[in-house]
């Protein structure tokens, strides 16, 4: 019972991410058509927005994790940021040259980070950091 628990703990969190990335890329799609940019140079707009929703949405992740989480939250959490960065990493290596390395890399850093702080503001909450 305790790593069903667990795996569910990680995939609500992980689901919530996909889920606010997906919603936030159709309303970027939707309002913004033109700050995407050239295929391979997003603009700058783009490039904030972008960076900004994904740490919020993997913040979310982070925080959702250490909701469900049973025992200890931060391992669950710190799994889960492993967990997005391994797949963050392997995405930017798929789409290397289709866009600015330094952009690829700003994403790789997003995820993890925003699931740890989400994570952090969790166990803030709960009164246990």
């Amino acid at each position: 019972m305790v790593t069903l628990r667990a795996f569910l703990a990680l995939l609500t969190g992980f689901v919530t991410m996909i889920v606010l990335v997906a919603a936030a890329t159709a309303v970027l799609r939707r309002f913004t058509p033109g700050w995407a940019g050239e295929p391979g140079r997003p603009g700058p707009g783009y490039v904030v927005v972008n960076l900004g929703c994904s740490f919020l949405a993997a913040a979310a992740g982070g925080y959702v994790t250490a909701i469900v989480a049973d025992g200890n939250p931060l391992y669950h959490v710190l799994v889960l940021g492993i967990i997005v960065l391994v797949l963050a990493a392997l995405s930017a290596l798929q789409s290397r040259g289709r866009q600015p390395i330094w952009y690829q890399l700003a994403l790789v850093a997003a995820a993890p980070l925003g699931v740890l702080a989400g994570g952090l503001v969790r166990l803030q909450i709960l009164g246990i950091l």
